[in-house]
């Protein structure tokens, strides 16, 4: 008796979610510092945790210049035209 076809799909499959959950824990922590953080009253950790995946999708969002997301972050705090422009003012 052989694996079931659907059953030869699943490690292939449970690796593609975490290769993605990773990608974006990895980019929150380098970009954002996430692991450093120390919020521990009510719900600010999931707050800022929401920002913070807010603020990333913006800053991918963005092709008008070729920096990483910690540049264009700091870029976006140095420079309030680019947040707007961020922001999509």
């Amino acid at each position: 008796m052989g694996v079931p076809e659907s059953s030869r799909y699943l490690p292939q499959a449970i690796r593609h979610h975490w290769g993605i959950d990773n990608k974006l824990h990895w980019a929150l922590d380098v970009s954002f510092g996430e692991d450093l953080d120390r919020k521990r009253a009510g719900n600010a950790a999931q707050n800022f945790s929401i920002l913070n995946r807010i603020a990333l999708n913006l800053l991918r969002q963005d092709k008008t210049c070729k920096l990483g997301i910690k540049a264009k972050r700091l870029q976006a705090g140095w420079d309030n035209d680019y947040m707007l422009q961020l922001l999509g003012d």
